[in-house]
C-alpha cells in the first residue's frame, strides 16, 4: 500500500482504544436478500452502534487519543449530522467539552440530540465558509482540538474497526461494499480489510445524485461534489484530501444506485430483516442487489455496511 493517513496498525490501536466504549455490532444475514443478490451477504450493523451510526467509532478514537492536556481544552467540529452527536457523546464520556458548530437550518431534532449528549452548539449560516470560520474562532478562543467528520487520521482509523471486526467474524469474505460520503468509512475499511486480506475486493456504494467518488474513480483524479440531490443525506459531501487517495488506490470500483433503488433496499431491510436503516445506511445493500453488481463473477461471500439508522419516523420514504 502507498502511504496513507493511517495504517492497519493504527486501526488495530483504534480497536483497542474503543473497546468497551463502542458496541461490537452484530453481523446479520438474510436468506431473502441472498437469493435476490445471488450470493451470501453479511451486513455489519452500524445502525445499532451508539448514536445510531459508525461515526461514534472515529469520534471516540480521536477523543481518546488526545493527551490529557489537549482533552481538557475540549474538541470542536462543524457538523449537522451523526458526527456532531458522536463527538458530543465521546467528549462527554471523557469528561471534556465539545463545541459543535451547526447551520442555523439544522433540524431541531438534531440540535436536541447534540445538546442531549452535552454538546455546546454555535449556530452559523448554512455554508461551508461560515462553518469553518465559526469552528476556527472557537479553536482560537478555547484551544480546543478540531476533529472534522472524516478527513482526520484518527477518525479514519476508528472507522476502519468496522472492517476489522467484520473480517474477524467472517474471515473468508471475497469482497466488501461500503457507502461513500466523505470517505472516512471506506478509507478506514479499505486500509484494514486489504491490510488483513490483500486479495479482498473493496467496492464503493454511492447515490447517483451524489456521485463524486464514482466520477473521480472514472476520471482518475479527484473531482468535487457538485449540486448533490439524493434522499441519502449522509452522503452529500465530497471525499477528502486524506480519504481520496485510499479510494483511488484500494477501491476497485464505485457503484451508483438511484433513490428508487435506495428506497426499495431500505424497505426490504425493514420488512425482511426487521432492522431500521436510514437511506444512507441502505446504499451498500442497494448496490449488492443491483444488476451491475450481481453481474460481477467470482464473488460468493460479500460483506456490506449498514452505516446508520437515524430515521425521522414522521417522514418515511415510501
Amino acid at each position: 500500500m502507498s502511504t496513507y493517513a493511517c495504517t492497519l496498525a493504527d486501526v488495530r490501536a483504534a480497536a483497542a482504544r474503543v473497546r468497551g466504549l463502542a458496541h461490537r455490532t452484530p453481523v446479520m444475514t438474510s436468506e431473502t436478500l441472498d437469493a435476490l443478490a445471488g450470493r451470501q451477504l453479511f451486513f455489519k450493523c452500524e445502525n445499532l452502534q451508539k448514536v445510531g451510526a459508525f461515526k461514534y467509532r472515529g469520534a471516540t478514537n480521536a477523543v481518546r487519543n488526545l493527551t490529557d492536556a489537549e482533552a481538557a481544552r475540549g474538541v470542536v467540529t462543524h457538523s449537522s449530522g451523526n458526527h456532531a452527536q458522536a463527538l458530543a457523546l465521546a467528549a462527554r464520556l471523557r469528561g471534556v467539552p465539545a463545541y459543535v458548530v451547526m447551520p442555523r437550518t439544522a433540524p431541531a431534532v438534531k440540535r436536541a440530540a447534540v445538546e442531549g449528549y452535552g454538546g455546546q452548539i454555535t449556530l452559523c449560516e448554512p455554508n461551508l465558509p461560515a462553518r469553518e470560520a465559526a469552528a476556527n474562532a472557537i479553536v482560537a478562543r478555547t484551544g480546543a482540538t478540531l476533529i472534522p467528520p472524516f478527513d482526520h487520521p484518527d477518525v479514519i482509523a476508528g472507522q476502519g474497526t468496522v472492517a476489522l471486526e467484520l473480517l474477524e467474524d467472517v474471515p473468508d469474505l471475497d469482497a466488501l461494499i461500503v457507502c461513500v460520503g466523505g470517505g472516512g468509512l471506506i478509507a478506514g475499511c479499505a486500509i484494514a480489510g486489504r491490510g488483513l486480506k490483500p486479495d479482498l475486493r473493496v467496492f464503493g456504494a454511492e447515490p447517483a445524485g451524489a456521485d463524486d467518488a464514482a466520477r473521480s474513480k472514472a476520471a482518475g483524479r479527484w473531482l468535487p461534489q457538485t449540486g448533490p440531490n439524493t434522499i441519502a443525506d449522509g452522503l452529500l459531501t465530497s471525499t477528502g484530501e486524506l480519504t481520496w487517495p485510499v479510494i483511488r488506490d484500494e477501491v476497485e470500483r464505485v457503484f451508483t444506485v438511484t433513490d428508487d433503488e435506495i428506497r426499495a433496499a431500505m424497505r426490504l431491510v425493514w420488512e425482511r430483516m426487521k432492522l431500521i436503516v436510514e437511506p444512507s445506511g441502505a446504499v451498500a445493500a442497494a448496490v449488492a442487489l443491483s444488476a451491475a453488481f450481481r453481474a460481477l463473477p467470482g464473488l460468493k461471500k460479500v460483506g456490506a455496511t449498514f452505516s446508520g439508522g437515524n430515521v425521522n419516523l414522521d417522514q418515511l420514504w415510501w
